[in-house]
């Protein structure tokens, strides 16, 4: 006779299930429901994110079946969610009595451990089932967890190890690994495993993702490209692949394929304004300003809070030499984020633009404040007054930025430029020995300042003059 096939798992049964239990709830009614059912009910709930809901189902459920380990399991981690920690405790210590080598047990109670800070206590007792569990790997990886959570990355990455040879498939510890050698400023470390990890399982599109991220921190962008490409072919949906490829390709200034993959990024995921923004500039880097402030206003609609967005289409305007106009978006953006830079900057310099020197001035002067160590915003700042043959007070704008960036040789380059048209040479000349002792190559963007023959010649001589001291 053919098997009849079991229903009950379907999402329609679990959906009845979760009706009768809240109806059971509201009539203050007693109704029966069997293990799995409860457990289902639980299940929904978490996914749902109703953790109120699913601790109530537990509750319910434990009174009927006080010995289930699942619904114990589900119970503390929501207690431990709503920082019940000694509840949760008290409770796994329970479970631990009917089901004293349960590994997931003692993975939760030292979770729970961390979180409230009793990092040794977590540790000793990992240690401890260290000595009979079957599957070790998984101990060094809760291990890991524990050290990491402390802070202690060394020990943590030593445990991150030890799952990894144990099972190469472990792609969480492979992962957290990577993280740990990456605060400590080891990243090139995990590449040898996420390659091992590549060679033994070429299908495991996680491992290709995760090869392109450390790649992508080591600014090894031609590979973690191709890590990427990768992992999106074998997985054709995969939109977080497509959007690192996207910054990747951003990276390499290979805007046009960039674009594609913000393209197939979109068609993946429902649209977000971040993704429509990376979309925006990639098509302001090919220069199709139209095309990009379409996206960018898109990103508006999405989120009218989107400070990226107001300042894209800014910029796009700005570039455009339609000042007045992107002189709103801009101003936009700064009101949703007065601590960019960035923001300010673009201010400062359409303002400059349409000829309102003083806001320009505001603008520059509110950009250092925010970020005293950005060079741009005190050249640009300087050069507002250079333009209009205030030598004087160009050179104290850059005085000042020397106060906060002492060892940057553009700003000596540009002090020298000033102190020449001032007439100042024997100082002048003193600031641009500094200027070549630090970065003896940029010598070439003072001759953008002198158009005259003789000065040119003059400049050239002191400079071959240092070369060959």
């Amino acid at each position: 006779m053919m098997e009849q096939p079991e229903f009950d798992d379907r999402p329609e049964a679990t959906h009845d299930s979760v009706k009768r239990f809240e109806k059971m709830l509201q009539n203050r009614e007693d109704s029966f429901f069997d293990l799995d059912t409860y457990e289902q009910i639980v299940e929904h709930y978490l996914e749902e994110g109703k953790l109120e809901d699913a601790l109530k189902a537990c509750e319910y459920g434990l009174s009927q079946y006080p010995y289930s380990l699942e619904l114990m399991l589900n119970q503390a981690q929501i207690m431990a969610n709503f920082q019940r920690y000694d509840e949760a405790l008290d409770l796994l210590e329970r479970a631990a009595l009917f089901n004293p080598h349960d590994l997931d047990i003692f993975y939760l109670r030292s979770t729970v451990y961390g979180l409230i800070g009793d990092y040794e206590h977590a540790i000793e007792m990992l240690k401890e089932v260290l000595d009979y569990a079957e599957e070790k790997d998984e101990v060094h990886y809760h291990l890991g967890l524990a050290y990491q959570q402390w802070g202690k990355f060394e020990e943590a990455i030593e445990h991150y190890q030890q799952a990894v040879h144990g099972d190469l498939s472990n792609e969480n510890a492979l992962y957290e690994l990577a993280n740990c050698l990456d605060q400590l400023g080891k990243l090139e470390e995990s590449l040898p495993y996420y390659l091992a990890f590549t060679d033994r399982d070429p299908s495991s599109y996680n491992a290709w993702y995760n090869l392109g991220i450390a790649y992508s921190k080591l600014e090894r962008y031609d590979e973690a490209a191709e890590a990427y490409e990768y992992a999106t072919y074998l997985k054709k949906n995969f939109a977080s692949a497509y959007y690192n490829l996207g910054n990747t390709y951003m990276n390499l200034e290979r805007y046009q394929e960039a674009q594609e993959a913000y393209e197939k990024t979109l068609k993946c995921e429902e649209p977000t304004p971040e993704t429509i923004c990376c979309l925006a500039a990639s098509l302001e880097k090919q220069l199709n300003y139209e095309e990009a402030i379409k996206h960018y206003k898109e990103s508006i609609q999405l989120d009218p809070l989107w400070d990226e967005g107001w300042y894209g289409v800014g910029v796009c305007l700005y570039e455009m030499n339609k000042w007045f106009q992107a002189l709103h978006f801009l101003r936009k953006a700064l009101n949703l984020n007065k601590k960019n830079a960035d923001y300010w900057l673009a201010v400062a310099e359409t303002e400059q633009r349409i000829g309102n020197a003083i806001s320009s001035e505001e603008a520059y002067r509110a950009g250092v404040e925010v970020a005293p160590e950005d060079v741009e915003i005190w050249v640009k700042w300087s050069i507002l007054y250079y333009e209009q043959g205030d030598f004087e007070r160009a050179t104290d704008i850059i005085m000042q930025a020397l106060d906060e960036c002492p060892d940057e040789a553009e700003l000596y380059y540009q002090l020298t430029v000033y102190l020449i048209h001032a007439g100042k040479f024997r100082e002048a000349f003193l600031y641009l020995e500094t200027a070549l002792t630090l970065n003896y190559d940029m010598h070439i963007m003072l001759f953008e300042y002198f158009t005259n023959l003789e000065t040119q010649k003059a400049l050239y001589k002191i400079i071959e003059q240092y070369k060959k001291e």
